[in-house]
Formats: structure tokens, sequence, C-alpha cells
């Protein structure tokens, strides 16, 4: 994970209002006409108190009572017209944001996201963005307003003496900023640590889920409980610790803010008993520093709070700013399939060599069967066909072109990948089918599980091709699944098809059908079939044989 500074989160986080600055900007009006509007409501008591004493006032008792009851009416209408506007900025941004990531993980994906904690992705999907809503209904504008907030009392105050806009001006900075950055230092990376840990306890508690059946065969139960029980008390006790803090942190302001409300009175009674301010230079100022904490003391409260929206900004950052593995190509003259290469390919994940100078045509029309011991680079060798990585050493070629020179729609549309698990999303067999054609017909459909041996089996099923099949298709078995990832493959009837494993999971008879679909169907077609099966490899034009990352 990058380390990013505080104010360089926060600069980035920022930076995504732009699309909203207009609302944005009717939300800090609105808070300093607001909060402007509660602060002379006090100080109109005070001028009130003045006309009671037969001093100077600006305006008459009837004036000053009409004035606070107009300041009341706009103070609520605009308090509640801010909180509006800054939660439909908060809760557009996030649509956007999730928009955002979402984008950029379909450009990371597969490359990037090998290997990494679901449960800490959808953690930083879920409650990681949800935690931004904080800075941008609750940070943003609230800073502008006070920023603003406080340049209007510091000319006000002056307009009595200079000194006492001195001593509020200290005292703004003091709370809205010397104790939140004093409190942000004192938390130091409390924040990331709990976002990181509530992300780990996420991967951790969907881990176990996907594999109760296996904790309950092998009575791992009370061992997986402690475990979840041991990191949930972890991370109630970096709660808790950050929680403290945010209470100190509360009274400490509160200590602070008394204080310089003694400070200003002592101020004003010196600079009163020198001659150089009135009574009710005394009483306006005092009253009115009382009363302008509000915008700094909101502020303050958000020293430790900040630490854990900024480290989920962070992780959300990470995301965005992440570069892919693979470029997406677009722009180049379009490629029809016209035969594969793979010439003198090295290559390795991290570091750790999977392919050693390997070297296979592909001729378009042909079946190539490729065997090998597991872990000998077979199924990455498909997966650099279908360009989820790119080569460093050797070339790959489609249609006699770089695989890398290829717009990235044409090979979708050319390739059809059939990889040892399929996936499917808790929808219908039609949705999960559909996937590979969205303007498939039923017909075709239909047509497509039949060749994969699937049709009559879905027949059975209480509602037929609109049957869900439950999260991850665990309602259907490993065959079934399998069936339908090759129904996917007929359906998209691209000329390259890239079968891992097809018929790992199906009985003879089964194998025997799809075998037979898969010859019948390969005018057109050109087939690379890995597998271990020796009755899979019959249908192949020529076998070739991994051992070690190396092509015999």
């Amino acid at each position: 994970m990058k380390q990013r500074s505080g104010f360089t989160v926060m600069a980035k986080l920022v930076g995504l209002v732009r699309p909203l600055a207009g609302f944005m900007a009717l939300a800090i009006t609105m808070g300093l006409i607001g909060n402007l509007c509660a602060t002379f409501i006090t100080i109109s008591g005070g001028w009130a108190v003045l006309h009671v004493l037969e001093l100077p006032a600006p305006l008459s008792l009837g004036w000053i009572f009409g004035a606070v009851c107009l300041m009341a009416l706009v103070r609520g209408v605009l308090r509640y017209a801010e909180q509006a506007c800054n939660h439909y900025i908060a809760f557009r941004l996030l649509a956007l944001i999730r928009d955002r990531v979402f984008g950029a993980l379909r450009k990371l994906c597969p490359a990037k996201l090998e290997g990494r904690d679901r449960g800490d992705l959808i953690a930083v999907i879920t409650a990681d963005i949800e935690l931004l809503e904080v800075f941008y209904a609750h940070t943003i504008s609230p800073a502008a307003i006070a920023l603003l907030f406080c340049t209007v009392m510091c000319l006000f105050l002056a307009s009595f003496h200079p000194l006492q806009a001195l001593v509020a001006l200290v005292a703004y900075l003091t709370v809205g900023v010397g104790i939140p950055l004093v409190v942000s230092r004192l938390s130091g990376d409390a924040g990331q640590k709990f976002r990181g840990q509530s992300g780990e306890l996420s991967a951790f508690v969907l881990d176990s889920l996907r594999g109760l059946p296996e904790i309950q065969q092998y009575g791992q139960g009370k061992a997986r409980l402690a475990e979840m029980n041991r990191r949930t008390e972890v991370l109630s006790g970096q709660e808790e610790r950050m929680k403290r803090s945010a209470g100190r942190n509360g009274a400490l302001t509160g200590a602070v803010m008394l204080a310089f409300d003694l400070i200003m009175l002592a101020v004003s009674a010196t600079l009163y008993f020198q001659g150089q301010v009135a009574f009710e230079g005394v009483l306006i100022p005092v009253i009115a520093l009382f009363s302008s904490f509000g915008p700094c003391a909101a502020l303050a409260g958000l020293g430790s709070t900040l630490q854990n929206t900024f480290a989920a900004g962070n992780r959300v950052l990470d995301i965005l700013e992440d570069t892919p593995l693979v470029e997406e190509r677009a722009g180049e003259a379009e490629t029809s399939f016209a035969g594969a290469e793979v010439r003198d390919v090295t290559f390795s994940y991290e570091g750790e060599p999977v392919l050693e100078d390997v070297s296979l045509t592909i001729p378009k029309g042909e079946v190539v069967g490729i065997t090998g011991r597991s872990g000998s680079g077979k199924s990455t060798l498909l997966k650099l066909l279908m360009r989820f990585w790119d080569v460093r050493q050797g070339e790959v070629r489609i249609s006699g072109r770089q695989i890398d020179r290829v717009n990235t729609a044409d090979l979708r549309n050319m390739e059809s990948f059939v990889t040892q698990e399929t996936h499917l999303f808790r929808d219908s067999i039609r949705a999960n089918l559909k996937i590979a054609r969205l303007d498939a017909t039923q017909e075709e459909i239909e047509e497509a599980c039949r060749k994969a041996s699937v049709h009559d089996f879905i027949l059975t099923l209480s509602q037929g091709y609109d049957t869900p099949v439950g999260e991850l298709g665990d309602t259907l078995s490993g065959g079934e699944r399998q069936r339908l990832g090759l129904a996917r493959a007929f359906l998209h009837d691209a000329p390259l098809m890239l079968l891992d494993e097809p018929t790992s999971n199906l009985d003879s008879l089964n194998e025997a059908v799809i075998l037979r679909s898969l010859h019948q169907e390969r005018e057109g077609k050109t087939v690379v079939l890995v597998s271990h099966r020796a009755s899979t490899m019959r249908i192949a034009d020529r076998v070739v044989s991994v051992e070690r990352g190396r092509m015999s």
C-alpha cells in the first residue's frame, strides 16, 4: 500500500469534488450566512442589554427583536439547506467514486488482482468508500465556512479594537487548526491500522463462509471462531483507543475555548480601564467570541475522526491510481483470426519462472492439444494468448501481428476462454449464459447448451433456464458448472477456442458428447485444448507436451 500524507490524501479527495463545485459553493455560502445569523442572535442580545442600560446601541429594541426573529428563521432554513446540499454532494460523489473504482478494477484485472484478498477488496468498495461521506458532507464545506466566518468575525472585532481581533484570531487558529493537527499527529497511523485490520477481518470472514463445509468436516469450527473473535477483539481495541482519543480531543477543545473566553474578558476589561474602549467594547466582543466558536469547534472534532477517513481514502486512492500491467489497445486496424503463434516466450510471475523459451504454432482450423504435469505452465500459456499478461521476452502473435498491437475488443471477439473453474454470477442460468452474447436468442442459447450436454439437465429444473444458480453457482455441481462454461464458449462462437481442462469434472458419457460437439463444430474453428486426459486428446490434430515450462 502506498503511504500518502494526510494533506496529500485530502488534496486528492478535494480534487474529486470538481464535478459538483457549484453545489459546494452554494453549501459554503448558506453555511456562512447561517453561522453568522446564529452568532449575531447572541450579539443582538448584547445590544439589547445596552438599551436596558441606556447605552448607545446600533438598533432600537423593536428592530433588535425583529432582527433576532428573522435571523432565527434564516438560520434554521439555511442550516437544513446546507446539510441537504452537503449530503447530496457526498452521496453523489460516493456514486461517482464507486463507478471510478469499478472502472479501475476492470483495467487492473486480472494481472494486478490475481491472488488479492477478495474480502479486503469488498471492504474498500463498501466500508472505505462509505467513510468518505464524513469527509465530503462534514469536512470540506465546514472548513471553508470556518475560514470565511472567522475572517468576518475578526474584522467585526477589529472595529472595536485590533487587540481583541488578534485574541480572536489566535483562538480560532488554536481551536480550528492547532488542536486538530496535534491530535492527528498523536493518533499516528491508528486510522490506517484500523482500516487495514478491518479489511483483513472481512477477508477472514468471507474465507470462512466459503469454506464452511470443510471447516465442519474437519472439526475446525471452534478454532476458526476463536481466531475470528481474536481478530474482532484486536479491532475493537484499536477502535476503543481511537474513541478515547476523540474524547480527549473534545475535552481539550472545550477547555481551550473557555480559556480564550477568559482571556478575551481580561483583555477587554484591561482596555476598558485604560480608556481605550467603552463598555460596549467590552460586552459585545466578549459575547461575540463566546458565541462564535461553533465552526471552529466542528473542525476541532475532526482531528481524530479524519485519521480513519484519510486511511480509507488512501486505500481507495491505491486502486484509483494503480497502473495496470496490461493496457487495453484500441485504434489499431481491425484484425480477424488467421492463426496464432508463440515465439521463444519466457515468462515468470513476480520472479518465479513459469515458461522458458516456449514456441508453438497454432494454424487456423487445427485442434492443438497441450499436455503436461500440473504447474508446468499450460494454463499460463492460454492466459498469454488472451493477453491477460504481456510477455517481456519473446512474442505472442495473432494473425501475424504482435498481440499487443491487436485491438483488445477484436481479441475478445475472436477468442473464447474456458477455465478450469467456471464462475457463475448470482443470477439465472439464462443471464449467466448471455454474458457470452447479450443479443443471443433463446434458440441459440438452447443450441449452445445441447452442444455442451447441459440442455436436458436444465429442462429438469423447476424454472428451466430461469433457475437461479445461487452465489458462485453453489446450487450446481462442479460438472454442471463446467458444462455451462462450455455452453458460454459455444454461444460466443469465436474462431479461437482456448479450453483449459474442459472435461475434468465430467463423466465419460458427457465428455464424449462434448468432444463430439467440438469435433463437429471444428469447421472454421481453431481449438487449443489443455487436458491430462488421453481420451480428450483423441480429437486433437497435434499434441505437444509442456514439462517444467519447456515445450517438447
